[in-house]
């Protein structure tokens, strides 16, 4: 059975076929949601995760700030497929017919973890450029579904006038189906309703929220400790993911409505499967289908692990204020977060110091936690913030001066962490 492609199972032949592929600059399956994002997608895009700040959204405000315009909010920089045309030379170009197909093919994917960086802020109107390759392939036992397999991918990001933006590792974790139906591992989670009084005492933390703006948080006023949020999100519906959908687009899959759908499955048919009147439709209607939610192994519909990603973003970014910069991201997806739960981002100061440079930064633990008190998205964060000695934000080195160099650094970095 291993020799032979085999749907829905992960083999070893499956797995060093995936391998074959790591270094391998790809063509990304899906086009860019914004080719040329100006202050309307900046506003959408903040506005999915339920974001608000000025800094993002209003371009007047944005003006009167260090950065003199409008920027994006950092989950625009990467994200799947949010950003970027792919630059490919010619050979590489010639190599895409070798990348065609999936070698697991039908085992499902799931968001596990990233890894991000920012080195610039993005304005309006850029034309984006990208580079994208598998980086890791990680034979990993999971108890959701039997045999895991971790695929990592990465992607750096540049303006069409050459400025760095930042990069990023993405990390889907690949289960098998049918094990995960069989094992029902979440089978015992309860969702239970909310009464009023709970919906008041989370409406009065939403109401306690605002973002920090352009009141400068000084790296010396900052201990060890301090607390980072709390913010509210959810409870979850499935509106807050048709808004999600809005500013993010429908990512890798590029999945569209109509005629647009006919010619999707006619691309990937493997992604298709029909509902019960007989329709072909997406599998991504685990998030909003509670029938196919529970055909996956679920006891109902998800979010996505991007969410709560930009979740974490912004947490940081009201934190920090207008004047700051996050640097870095890590956040893994370790539970499910369903329809009906809300999640609480929160997190703490764990280190103040001078990075490379001496450049004044912090270091943050944050995490996203559930109402049953679980722990779904550990994460840390790196920020750089204005010092009253040391000055205002230096923004961060890229590790090149071209995007194909720097994206060869993001590939052997991720080798050496590994090796």
């Amino acid at each position: 059975m291993d020799g032979v492609a085999t749907d829905g199972m992960i083999t070893d032949s499956g797995i060093a076929r995936l391998r074959s592929r790591i270094g391998v600059p790809q063509a990304y399956p899906a086009p860019p949601h914004y080719r040329r994002p100006g202050e309307d997608a900046f506003r959408h895009v903040a506005r999915s995760y339920g974001d608000d700040n000025p800094l993002w959204c209003d371009p007047e405000y944005a003006a009167g700030t260090r950065w003199k315009g409008s920027v994006a909010p950092p989950p625009l920089v990467g994200g799947d497929s949010l950003i970027g045309e792919d630059v490919l030379s010619e050979d590489e170009r010639a190599a895409q017919a070798d990348l065609r197909g999936d070698p697991l093919r039908g085992v499902h994917a799931f968001y596990g973890a990233s890894e991000r960086e920012w080195w610039s802020p993005l304005g309006p109107g850029h034309r984006i450029f990208r580079r994208t390759a598998l980086v890791g392939v990680v034979d990993k036992p999971g108890q959701f579904g039997g045999r895991g397999v971790q695929e990592w991918t990465a992607q750096a990001f540049r303006t069409g006038d050459g400025a760095l933006l930042g990069a990023q590792y993405r990390m889907m974790y690949r289960t098998e189906r049918e094990k995960a139906r069989e094992r029902k591992k979440y089978d015992s989670v309860a969702i239970e309703p909310w009464d009023e009084a709970a919906i008041a005492e989370l409406d009065a933390g939403y109401a306690a929220e605002r973002p920090r703006g352009a009141d400068p948080r000084w790296w010396e006023d900052v201990r060890a400790g301090d607390a980072v949020g709390p913010l509210v999100k959810g409870p979850l519906t499935v509106t807050d993911m048709v808004c999600w959908h809005v500013g993010m687009g429908m990512g890798m899959y590029d999945v569209a409505p109509l005629r647009l759908a006919y010619r999707n499955r006619l691309r990937i048919p493997r992604f298709y499967h029909r509902d019960e009147l007989g329709v072909p439709d997406v599998m991504q209607r685990v998030h909003w289908d509670p029938a196919f939610a529970r055909r996956s192994g679920n006891p109902a519909t998800f979010d996505y692990g991007r969410m709560r990603e930009t979740w974490l973003v912004h947490a940081c970014t009201d934190w920090m204020g207008d004047d700051a910069w996050l640097w870095r991201l890590r956040v893994e997806f370790r539970r499910f977060n369903y329809v009906g739960d809300v999640q609480w981002v929160e997190g703490e100061v764990t280190r103040r110091y001078l990075a490379e440079g001496g450049r004044p930064a912090v270091d943050v633990d944050l995490r996203t936690r559930n109402q049953r008190g679980e722990i779904t998205s550990p994460a840390s964060a790196t920020m750089l913030l204005p010092s009253r000695e040391h000055g205002p934000v230096r923004l961060p080195d890229p590790p090149a001066d071209t995007l194909e160099d720097a994206f060869a650094v993001t590939i052997d970095r991720f080798a050496e962490r590994r090796a």
